[in-house]
């Protein structure tokens, strides 16, 4: 498990970013550790060459009173074996006058400006060297003087830096190679969770969801986004399979009883008379058919947004006033009658001709259901019940409600949901006309605009409502 997973984790994404990252941190963290080491090394080289070059211009102002022997006797007295301070000074045939070096240092000559050299000190341990730099000077009658300064533990100093910082170096190196290891892992753990769940999904589990940190990271966004997907996809995939099992019963029957009458009429012993009524039935049975097919094609088209770009802006009031127009001589032949209440506007940004195919719907099942809603030998309560159909528009703060109530047997609670989707038809016998497609169609337009469709009690009865944004959905 431990090797796959390393070899899983050189190779994924998020371990080469983290690499990549905590090299390029590295590699500028040892750039300024680099240039703070050499501009600190610089400064402390530059101020023990001005103390030396101080103390030589004072020396030659002794010499310039003094003589050479004045400088000796002052080399005398500074020459400590265990100071800081390198002293040689020397005559035209190299004798030691004075100073705490035994010789001359052989890196140095009298005619360059200085440098570095090594040393063995009077006190301590006998061969061991010691780091210093020196500046040689030429005086009078050619003697030979040397003024320096042991630097030995400024080196040391340095190289426990050196040492800190690589030491340091390999530790943020080890800990961004765990982190970089830990992250990847966690990562990984995270994608193999999708990877495990889109196989399932896959494989035919269609109930199978993503997992939830609750962290509310990007993952967990992701994660939200593709349950809400599947659940998307889970509900067409339901809605297929019931379409389907609908579409054999409801289609299967019509068709086997338009096949019947065809040959009833041809068996009829009327002759022409019998085949022409045969033929006419026929023909309306097949135009119910097409209907049903042609509002099955619309709602997959709703469905797959092809129609979201006819959008228009119009008073949405007087559209719905002409539509309930149109079916108020049907409302009143069924002894019903409509109340508009819809005044002036609002203006809606929409697709005008799908609104009004739902308004439509909406009043067609009103005056349908509520005809078997209408009570029967009881004048009075008939007479409570002659304008039971109510159409109204009412414009909310971002969105408009469409709502159409009747007084028929309305729809329980518990069916109301179920009563949305294709071919549900909530009568059990499934005698009464009708294809089970006007709810569905109606929630069709209202998910295309990025509206609603609620039913409601209207005790007694249903109220529908159509709720639509008033301006079109970004996207």
């Amino acid at each position: 498990m431990l090797d796959r997973f390393s070899a899983t984790a050189w190779t994924s994404t998020p371990f080469r970013l983290a690499a990549l990252s905590i090299a390029a941190f590295l590699l500028t963290a040892a750039g300024i550790v680099g240039f703070l080491f050499w501009q600190t090394n610089t400064v402390l080289t530059e101020q023990v060459l001005s103390s030396l070059k101080a103390e030589v211009a004072e020396l030659r102002r002794i010499e310039a009173g003094g003589g050479v022997a004045a400088v000796a006797d002052l080399i005398k007295l500074r020459s400590r074996p265990e100071g800081p301070g390198i002293y040689f000074i020397a005559d035209q045939r190299g004798t030691k006058l004075a100073g705490n070096l035994n010789r001359l240092p052989p890196e140095l000559d009298v005619t360059s400006s200085g440098g570095v050299f090594h040393y063995e000190p009077a006190t301590g341990v006998p061969g061991a060297k010691r780091l210093a730099v020196a500046i040689p000077v030429r005086m009078a009658l050619g003697t030979q003087l040397i003024v320096g300064r042991d630097i030995e533990e400024q080196r040391s100093y340095a190289n426990r830096m050196r040492n800190v910082f690589l030491l340091g170096f390999g530790l943020l190196s080890l800990a961004g190679l765990a982190g970089g290891l830990g992250a990847g892992r966690l990562l990984l753990n995270r994608v193999e969770a999708i990877n495990a769940a889109s196989r399932s999904i896959m494989a035919g589990d269609l109930t199978r969801r993503i997992p939830l940190e609750g962290s509310g990271d990007e993952l967990d966004g992701l994660a939200t986004n593709l349950n809400a997907m599947l659940d998307r996809i889970e509900q067409l995939m339901n809605g297929l399979r019931e379409v389907s099992d609908n579409i054999a019963h409801d289609l299967k029957t019509p068709l086997n009883r338009l096949r019947n009458r065809a040959e009833a009429a041809l068996r009829d012993p009327r002759g022409t008379n019998a085949h022409r009524e045969g033929l006419e039935r026929t023909i309306e049975e097949a135009d119910e058919l097409i209907k049903t097919f042609n509002a099955l094609l619309l709602i997959a088209r709703l469905e797959a947004g092809v129609l979201d770009e006819n959008t228009e802006t119009f008073e949405l009031g007087r559209h719905v006033r002409d539509v309930a127009d149109f079916y108020e001589p049907v409302a009143e032949e069924q002894g019903l009658m409509l109340d508009v209440l819809a005044a002036e506007g609002p203006s809606i940004v929409a697709n005008r001709h799908l609104v009004g195919q739902a308004v439509a719907n909406l009043i067609d099942n009103a005056i349908k259901y509520g005809v078997r809603g209408q009570p029967q030998g009881d004048p009075s309560a008939a007479a409570e019940t002659d304008k039971s159909i109510r159409v109204s528009v009412t414009a909310q703060k971002d969105t408009v409600e469409i709502a159409v109530a009747d007084r028929g047997p309305g729809i329980s609670e518990k069916d109301r949901e179920r009563a949305l989707k294709r071919f549900v038809r909530l009568e059990a016998s499934r005698t009464q006309p009708g294809t089970g497609l006007g709810l569905s169609l109606i929630a069709a337009v209202a998910r295309l605009h990025g509206g609603t469709v609620r039913l409601e009690d209207n005790a007694p009865g249903l109220r529908a409502v159509l709720v639509l944004p008033l301006r079109r959905p970004a996207g």
